[in-house]
Order: structure tokens, then sequence, then C-alpha cells
């Protein structure tokens, strides 16, 4: 079967195509023929060798993707061959709290993720898919959808009426937005275009910011909401964003802490954080429990995840560079 993976070094001219026997499924194992996966910004630093340095290579990247189970091994009852499935991605994040055993669980580094023909998955760590979801649809939701979720309802709480306040137009904003509204929520989105603004507020976003004619963002979203601040931040921006964040929240706010995509390293008032009575909340992804209960939500509703782009498997280091462009409005996919 052919892969995409990063080899000798880190880098995106090091990803290279190459072959590996075909996978066999062990004792609770399923092999999945892949359909499609998607790209978040995760996948772009670990090839690059910034999210884990000390990552072993050769890897196959891509966190997130969907297709068929195709063959079983001994033992395996609560999915069959036939069935349409997505791969969760902490693998051994069942429910209850998130463990260091978890977090070695992760495809896409450190196991080798989704970018080949074929995959070997534990299958309790596989989620059906939803029948009104395509497979490019469907490889979106393992990574961006269910953070948002885990971020506004599993940790969050949302409730109809409550404000909410967006970073940009990714695939974990774009979800976000999805999933508030559906929930009744008030919601404010950001961005650098005009245009993805526009196309934000035909799917719903209740009033926009550009962030970039209004520099000062966080005192503007205040502003906004008549001095009284956002119930829930979802915070993707990292060190160069989280101060404006903490800004726009109200008092007794919640600041859900998703990416680093402006940064890691930064200096902060911690005194807001104590007068405003500011919950700061790290989301990393979410369990397969929330996985399971975000598509009840997403079928109830109708839910369908954004593509952008959709790149050929034969084209799939082009899916990177897009990705790397910033360019996107929701998913950039590789569809198989």
């Amino acid at each position: 079967m052919r892969v995409y993976q990063v080899e000798g070094a880190f880098g995106l001219e090091n990803l290279k195509l190459a072959k590996r026997d075909m996978p066999e499924p062990g004792p609770g194992q399923v092999v999945v023929k892949m359909g499609a996966a998607s790209l978040n910004f995760r996948d772009l630093m670990m090839v690059k060798g910034l999210y884990n340095p000390r990552q072993p290579l050769p890897l196959v990247p891509l966190s997130d993707g969907a297709g068929e189970i195709v063959a079983a091994g001994a033992g395996v009852t609560r999915v069959a061959v036939g069935d349409r499935v997505m791969g969760l991605f902490v693998q051994r994040w069942l429910d209850g709290p998130f463990s260091p055993e978890g977090r070695a669980s992760t495809l896409g580094g450190p196991l080798d993720g989704m970018l080949a023909e074929y995959q070997v998955l534990e299958a309790d760590g596989v989620v059906k898919t939803p029948a009104h979801l395509s497979d490019a649809e469907a490889a979106c939701l393992p990574c961006a959808p269910l953070t948002a979720w885990n971020a506004l309802f599993a940790q969050g709480n949302l409730q109809p009426g409550q404000r909410v306040l967006l970073q940009g137009t990714g695939g974990v904003s774009i979800s976000a937005l999805q999933l508030a509204k559906a929930a009744g929520a008030h919601v404010i989105i950001t961005s650098s275009s005009d245009e993805k603004l526009e196309r934000a507020r035909r799917m719903g976003a209740d009033q926009t910011l550009n962030y970039k004619e209004t520099p000062d963002w966080g005192k503007a979203v205040l502003k906004m909401t008549g001095g009284f601040g956002v119930d829930h931040v979802v915070e993707v921006g990292g060190a160069e964003t989280l101060g404006h964040s903490m800004t726009a929240a109200r008092f007794g706010g919640s600041v859900h802490m998703i990416g680093v995509l402006a940064g890691v390293m930064t200096k902060l008032p911690v005194t807001s954080i104590l007068m405003k009575h500011l919950r700061i909340q790290g989301i990393f992804v979410g369990s397969r429990a929330m996985f399971e209960a975000m598509n009840r939500a997403l079928t109830v509703h109708n839910i369908h995840p954004v593509v952008d782009q959709q790149v050929p498997f034969e084209e799939a280091p082009e899916a990177f560079h897009l990705l790397a462009r910033g360019g996107h409005f929701g998913k950039v996919v590789v569809s198989f």
C-alpha cells in the first residue's frame, strides 16, 4: 500500500510517498480503508518538527481520517467489516478524565497517522460515521469539531443566549460557529478578511470583527456587548491573542485554550484572571464518549463540516502548503 511519511529529517521537503506492506489486524483491531483525511495546524507543526522535535521518524502524518472497515481481528464486536468509521485522535481516551496514557496514544504523532491507503486501529479507537456525512466531511470531525464540542459543551456547559467569541475561520472556529448556533448562542467571530466574515455571517454569525482594522479587538468586543463581555472565548491564537481574549471575557467567563497559532510564550497580567474571576481551561480534543455525543447532535441538526478544499492523495503534500498559506475557510481535505 502507499503511504506518505516524513523520512530522515523533519520538513515538508521530506514528506515522501512510500510503500509499506498491507496491514493485518491483531486481536481487538480493525483495518480501515481510508476514504479521506483532513489537516490540522498540529499536523503541519508535526511535519516541520515544531510540535515534538523528539518524534521518531519515519512518521505517517495526519490525525484525522475516515473510511470503511475491511478486516477485523479476533474479539472485535462493537464494529464490523463494512462499517464506515472515523479514527479517534486519542486512541485510548474512551471516557472520563484525560490522562498521560491518552496523551501517548495520539494519531499523527507519536502513533502513525491517517495519510495511508490502509490503517490499523484499535476497535475501541474508532467511531461510526454519521450516515448523512461523506467521507470527506467525516474526516474533518475527529479533531476540530470535537475540540469545539469539548470546549463549549463538555467543559463550558454552553446555554442558549450566551455569547461566544471565536477567532478566525479555521476548522475549530467554523465548527464552533455551527455548534454554538445550533445551541441557540450569540456568536461573535473575528477574521482579517471581510470576505470570510461575510461567509461567517451567512452561516449565522451574529456579529463580526476585522482584527486587522481593529487591533485592540478585546476592548472592541466589550463595546459590542455593551461592556458585559462574552461568556466563552474559543482561544486558538495562543500567546499573542490570550490577553485580548481575557479582556473580551465577562466577569466569571471562560477562555478555552485550544491552539497556539500566534505563539506559545507571552507575559500576562495575571491579576485580570483573579479580579475578573476568569476560568482558563486547556482543551485537548476529546474522548470517544464526547465524540459520540457530538455525532448525535450533528445528526439531529443535520450539520455538515465545511470542506474548503480537497486535494487528491497523489498531491497530498500540496495540502500542507495550502494550510501553511492560511487562506482556507473551514478544512483542507485529502481524498483517497
